[in-house]
Parts: structure tokens; sequence; C-alpha cells
């Protein structure tokens, strides 16, 4: 620490409002009164944004007070951008400067979590919070410390913006090198938009595949918790437990069946299974016949739109008769065989830039916090 600074305690430096919930008759969704924050529910990356409203407030913050999540998750911090109500999950810290308490309060996010108590909800207490330490000097340094970190967040959100510009980038090429492959357009040349080559044909689902959902079997979780073991057990996307028996053995193709996956495709709507496993009712579960290779049936099917397949809002589902409606675009299979190749290919090269990507964004944030801790040492200015 440098020499001209001084250690203080946040109540030394800022007023602190700890938060207090109004009567709930007093809540409303129709802007009648204040906004009315509860907790980190309502945060964005600065601002919350108002969803409730209070007409009888009980505590209240001003314009640029920062807003300090108290109950689970600890720590996480706003700023007030107009007048608004406080509920228990959170407190206002009134500073001088407020671009400088909320940058400290950020440097301090995790340390003010670890200090949270309780075992229903961590919560972190006034008390707490007013006897927190902060690094204090004079105004003049604490603005020029804020300057210089308001730069270099600049730099790095402009980084970050690149590699999330690319990670979209990367996803519109995947999406692109899947159409080109099942149009024809990766194994031949001169391929009319519209159209594929003449040696391929279109059959519908149901006839290239042997469905196997009459032997899946869902079991309750209280009979998962008694048969533990060592074979996967599969849900609608994804390995949801370990069981003491297998239903199947092989290499088969899964296929989420319900689930707002369907329609998000957040994840894989297809993945291929191999050895012995378990699956429940949640996902179809299919082998390719002669002369159809089930890797290149997975990647078809991810590249899929199924929106005029699918059926129902509140509980979007996938039955087996309009699975089986699907057309599906097939070579030969020595073509199948090419196609998968180069779709490993490609695509491996898009997984290893996307790892690149996530690890660079996560190196990103650990800048992030580097930056505050050296701001709130001196080690900036």
């Amino acid at each position: 620490m440098k020499k001209n600074w001084q250690i203080k305690t946040l109540d030394e430096v800022c007023k602190i409002i700890m938060g207090q919930s109004p009567p709930s008759d007093t809540y409303n969704e129709n802007a009648i009164g204040m906004p009315f924050f509860q907790g980190k529910a309502e945060f964005t990356d600065l601002y919350p944004i108002a969803r409730k409203y209070c007409n009888k407030p009980k505590k209240i913050a001003e314009p640029f007070d920062i807003l300090l999540s108290v109950r689970a998750p600890v720590g996480t911090t706003n700023i007030a951008n107009q007048q608004c109500c406080i509920g228990r999950g959170l407190a206002a810290l009134r500073f001088e400067n407020y671009k400088y308490g909320f940058y400290f309060l950020r440097s301090i996010q995790y340390e003010l979590d670890s200090k949270g108590t309780g075992t229903t909800f961590r919560a972190i207490s006034g008390e707490t919070i007013r006897e927190t330490l902060i690094p204090y000097p004079c105004i003049e340094t604490q603005q020029a410390i804020v300057s210089k970190i308001e730069e270099l967040f600049s730099e790095l959100d402009k980084g970050i913006e690149d590699l999330k510009t690319a990670q979209q980038q990367l996803k519109t090429y995947r999406q692109s090198v899947l159409k080109w492959a099942f149009e024809g357009k990766l194994t031949n040349d001169n391929v009319k938009d519209g159209e594929l080559p003449k040696s391929w044909e279109i059959m519908k689902f149901g006839e290239v595949v042997n469905n196997y959902d009459g032997k899946r079997r869902p079991l309750s979780r209280d009979v998962r918790a008694k048969r533990q073991g060592k074979f996967r057990y599969y849900g609608a996307t994804e390995i949801v437990d370990y069981i003491d028996d297998f239903l199947f053995d092989g290499k088969y193709l899964l296929i989420g069946e319900d689930g707002a996956n369907l329609v998000s495709k957040s994840r894989p709507l297809a993945f291929l299974v191999e050895g012995k496993f378990w699956v429940n009712n949640h996902a179809h579960i299919v082998q390719t016949k002669e002369l159809l290779n089930i890797d290149f049936l997975s990647y078809y099917f991810n590249s899929l739109n199924l929106a005029e397949y699918v059926t129902g809002t509140a509980q979007p589902k996938l039955n087996q008769a309009n699975m089986n409606k699907i057309p599906i675009p097939i070579p030969k299979i020595e073509e199948q065989n090419e196609i998968v190749l180069e779709l490993e290919r490609r695509l491996s090269v898009a997984d290893k830039m996307e790892e690149s990507i996530a690890h660079s964004l996560l190196q990103a944030e650990s800048l992030r916090q580097s930056i505050l801790k050296k701001a709130f040492s001196g080690e900036l200015v």
C-alpha cells in the first residue's frame, strides 16, 4: 500500500443502507410507485432492470448508490440508475466517488462471498459490510484509479467482443458446413442450389432405421439411488445417472423426444452412444439399417430444423410417428463415409478453435480481477 493512502472501514467512507422488504400487498408490476429490487435477480452487468414496483417503500437507494447483494449469491454489485426501493437481499452503499466504490466492491466480490453464513441462504450482515476495510487515497488519486481501470477495461471489453464475434462466426460456419454436406456440395462439384446430386435418393427416417423405443424403461430417482452402479443411464440429452444394469449393448443413436431443446437446439438433438447403457423414455433409440452410416445420420439429424415435426407448445415433443416422416438425403455408402470424414476434419478444427476462444474468455475474466487487484494495491497509478 502506498504511504499516502489510508486504510478505512466502509462505514467510515460511505453511507450504508440495509434493505428491508415492504409488505407484499404494496408490490405491483404496473409501474405504480418506485422500482423495487429484491436481490441479484434484477441485476445486469451494470444497472438493474425493474420488474416490480412498490408504492410504500421501507428503504430507498438513490441514483449512483452501489447495490450490493447480501444474500445468496453474496457480493454481486450493480449501480442504481434511479431512486428505488431495496428489499432485504440488497444493501445500498453511497460513496463520494461512486465509481471508486463500485470497482472496489467488484474487486472483493469473492472475499465478501466467503464471509457469508447460513445453511439455507448464505448471507452477510450489516456489521460485516461496515467493518470491511477499503484502501482510501485522496479523491484525486481515486479518480485517477477509476480512469485507469476504465481505460484498461475498455481494451479488455473490445477483446472480449472480438472473441464472442468469433464464437458466433464459428457457429455460423458449423451450420454452413452441415448444410453443404447434406446438399452434396462437400463431395460433388457444380451442385445447383435446391437440387441434390443425381446419385442421391430421398428416403424417410422410418425406412432407414430400426427403432427400439419399446425396450426403453424409465426408473424413478429413488429406484436409481438404490441401484447405483457403473452403467450409464441416459435421458433426453445426456447421462443423468449410473446404475447397476443395462438394457442396450452396441452403438446406437439417441434422439431427444421432448423438452425445449428440440426447439432451442442448445444441445445436440441426437447423440451417439456406444457400449452397455440404459435409456429412459425421454429419448428415441435407433440403429441404422444396412448401407446407412450411423455417424452420417447423426450429423444429418443435428443439422435439422425440427419446427414442423415437433408438436406442443408448453412441452414440445417429437413423437415417433413424426420422426419417421423426416426425409433423409442418402448417397451411396462410400460417399456417406467420405462426408463423415470431411465433417469430422472440418468440425474438429472448429472445436479446437472454440476451446481456444473459451479459454481466452476465461483468461479475460481473470485479467479483469487482476486489474482490480492492482488498482487497489496502488500499482496502477
